[in-house]
């Protein structure tokens, strides 16, 4: 009987270390990649910040972190505006520079705009496409609004794009009384059928193995299909499951006590979202103040001059006395 016990316990033994080689072997596996753009470490994103001469603001989070807010600055201060400011949140893969194409039409109309870089993203700090966990995440994006609202500005209105609907939307459910409108660009609960393809069997096993041995590590590379790759450094195209699995999208919901004004707008030539599965999104959305309109001529990331004025007019109309 011993014997039977001690050939069980010596395969078990074997079979556990066994799996451990392997889990160890794959997670440390070199990759294959896609994408050409390598992007840059914390350190070259430090750097780059405190060499970065234009308009911006840093704060520090709680955990002692720097994060980087790009701004434009309107031509003239508007007696009427001066207290709002818009606060970018950017797509996936992208960081606050590419919006300028929100931030230069939308200072021009008389507001103030920020753009985050998320903690892991463009010029702050943090370990690049990852987050502790969602509750530093939370912090973050409350602490952005807060560190805003300390500069003055007693109106926060979000611009979320793309993958910055959700961080809206979880902005306003950690910090409800801190942000005064949301404006919810190119986002639905649900994508167009057959954009992503599955993951092979293989890649699994190594981006599981990852995230066991070494979660910091960033082993999930974000591609697509038809998917235009910038060459600029500052996008990053790689994540960390534990980013990539700390918020549920589907699951998110505006708190239903939150009447604000709310503007939900989505190109009607936007490859990732129909303009029917945008309309479900905006028709969940509590309150009475809200509003839907199509922005023609644009796809996902590409929003003309035209599509920012009418917001210029919804926010003028929403916030000017």
């Amino acid at each position: 009987m011993k014997k039977i016990v001690k050939r069980v316990l010596y395969t078990l033994f074997f079979l556990v270390a066994a799996i451990l080689i392997l889990g160890l072997i794959l997670a440390y596996l070199p990759s294959s990649s896609r994408i050409k753009n390598k992007g840059i470490t914390p350190e070259e994103a430090a750097i780059l910040r405190k060499n970065y001469t234009g308009p911006h603001n840093e704060f520090t989070t709680t955990d002692g972190l720097t994060l980087f807010l790009r701004r434009w600055n309107p031509d003239t201060i508007v007696p009427a505006k001066k207290d709002v400011a818009v606060l970018i949140y950017h797509g996936f893969t992208a960081y606050s520079g590419p919006y300028s194409m929100a931030g230069i039409p939308i200072s021009k109309g008389g507001y103030t705009v920020f753009g985050l870089d998320y903690r892991g993203h463009g010029l702050s700090d943090g370990n690049r496409g990852d987050s502790p966990g969602k509750d530093r995440w939370l912090g973050d994006l409350a602490q952005s609004v807060k560190y805003i609202k300390g500069l003055g500005f007693s109106k926060v209105v979000i611009l979320g794009h793309s993958l910055g609907v959700a961080m809206a939307i979880c902005a306003a459910d950690t910090v409800p009384n801190d942000i005064s409108g949301l404006i919810l660009l190119s986002g639905a609960y649900e994508g167009r059928k057959g954009l992503s393809k599955p993951i092979p069997l293989f890649t699994q096993a190594k981006i599981l193995a990852s995230s066991i041995f070494r979660p910091s590590y960033p082993a999930v590379e974000y591609y697509r299909d038809g998917m235009n790759v910038s060459k600029d450094t500052l996008f990053n195209f790689r994540y960390t499951l534990r980013f990539m699995t700390m918020i549920d999208v589907k699951k998110l919901r505006l708190p239903k006590d939150l009447n604000i004004p709310v503007l939900v707008g989505v190109g009607d030539h936007d490859e990732l979202f129909e303009v029917d599965k945008v309309k479900d999104f905006y028709n969940m959305i509590p309150g009475d103040k809200k509003t839907f309109f199509i922005m023609k001529n644009a796809t996902h990331a590409k929003i003309p001059l035209e599509s920012w004025e009418e917001i210029v007019a919804w926010l003028d109309k929403t916030y000017t006395p």
